[in-house]
C-alpha cells in the first residue's frame, strides 16, 4: 500500500481531520509509521542511514494527554516485557521522523522503553517544511519551554502506566533536543541525561527564559554532553562556559561530563545526513548506554 493511501485511510478513521487538526493527525500517522525524513534536512544520505529492525519489539504510535491536548509519540520497547528502564528520545528541529524513530528502536534493542514525543505537535508539522528558516520561525520559535517540560512529564506518566520503571528514567536529545535534555535534567525526575550537540547559551525570551548555562548549577541529574570541535553553531568557548557553571553547582552538576570529538561537525550522529561521522556516532551511543547504566537509568 502506498504511503498516500495510508494517510487517506488514517484520515478516514479520524473524522474531521482537516486544517490544523488534520495536520496534527497526519503528524501522528508519520510518527506511528516511523517513515520518511524531513524535507528540510536535505541533502539526504539515506542510503547510508542505519536501519534498526522492529522484530521482537513493540513499536508505533501512542498518545497521552497533557492539558487537554493529546500528544502523539513514537514508542519502541522489547515486546512482552514490563519493568523496563525508560528513555525519552528528544527530536531535532525536524520533528519525529525516521531517524528519531530508528534511534528509539536502537534503545529498545538495548532493553529500554523508548518514547519520542512530538513536541511541536501543537505548533505544526516540521516534516512538511522544505526550509530550515521557516521551521525555525513558524514552529520552533513558538514552542514554550514550559510546554515541552510538561509534555515530557506526561510521557513519563504514560511510561509508568505502560510497562516502564520511571525510577530508572533517562533522557537524550539531538540538536534542539540536546538543549532540552539539559533543561529537563534540571526539571524532571530522570536519573541521567545525554545531550548531543545542544546549544548551551542564548538570549532569554518569554518562551525560552533560561538556557542550559543558566540552569547548569541546579541540575538534578548528571548530563553527558557529546559535542564536536568543528561545530560551527556551538563555539567551544560556550562549552567552557558550561563547564565552569557546572563546576560550582549541585552534585549532579559536578558529576556531569563533556566529550568533544575532534573535527566532528554539528549533527555527527545524524546518519541520514552528510554531517554523519561514524566513529564519533558509534562511540557516543556506546557512551550514552554506559552513562545511563552508571547513573541508575538502566
Amino acid at each position: 500500500m502506498l504511503r498516500e493511501d495510508l494517510e487517506k485511510d488514517f484520515d478516514a478513521l479520524l473524522p474531521g481531520a482537516s486544517g490544523a487538526q488534520g495536520a496534527t493527525r497526519r503528524t501522528a500517522l508519520k510518527t506511528a509509521l516511523g517513515v520518511g525524513y524531513a524535507a528540510a534536512a536535505a541533502p539526504l544520505m539515506a542510503q547510508t542511514a542505519i536501519r534498526t529492525p522492529a522484530d521482537g519489539l513493540t513499536v508505533g504510535e501512542i498518545t497521552y494527554e497533557v492539558g487537554g491536548f493529546k500528544v502523539p509519540a513514537y514508542r519502541a520497547a522489547p515486546a512482552g516485557r514490563t519493568g523496563l528502564p525508560v528513555v525519552l528520545v528528544i527530536q531535532e528541529i525536524f520533528g519525529v521522523h525516521e531517524y528519531i524513530a530508528d534511534t528509539a528502536r536502537r534503545f529498545a534493542r538495548a532493553g529500554y522503553l523508548a518514547i519520542a514525543p512530538e513536541l511541536f505537535a501543537r505548533q505544526g508539522d516540521p516534516t512538511s517544511y522544505g526550509e530550515i528558516g521557516k521551521i525555525m520561525s513558524e514552529i520552533v520559535a513558538k514552542v514554550p519551554d514550559a510546554q515541552v517540560m510538561a509534555d515530557l512529564d506526561g510521557a513519563l506518566r504514560w511510561a509508568a502506566a505502560n510497562g516502564g520503571d520511571v525510577r530508572k528514567a533517562g533522557i537524550t536529545g539531538f540538536c534542539w533536543g540536546g538543549r532540552i535534555t539539559w533543561l529537563y535534567a534540571a526539571h524532571g525526575p530522570v536519573k541521567a541525561g545525554v545531550a548531543w550537540y545542544g546549544r548551551l547559551v542564548g538570549t532569554a525570551s518569554e518562551l525560552t527564559p533560561r538556557h542550559p548555562v543558566d540552569i547548569a548549577a541546579n541540575l538534578k541529574a548528571p548530563v553527558l554532553g557529546l559535542y564536536g570541535s568543528a561545530d560551527a553553531g556551538i563555539p567551544l568557548d560556550t562549552v567552557d562556559k558550561m563547564k565552569a557553571a557546572l563546576a560550582s553547582g549541585s552534585p549532579a552538576a559536578r558529576a556531569s561530563q563533556f566529550v568533544v570529538y575532534p573535527e566532528a561537525p554539528h549533527a555527527f550522529h545524524a546518519d541520514y545526513r552528510p554531517s554523519f561521522r561514524q566513529g564519533p556516532a558509534e562511540d557516543g551511543f556506546k557512551r550514552a548506554l554506559e552513562w545511563f547504566k552508571a547513573n541508575g537509568a538502566a
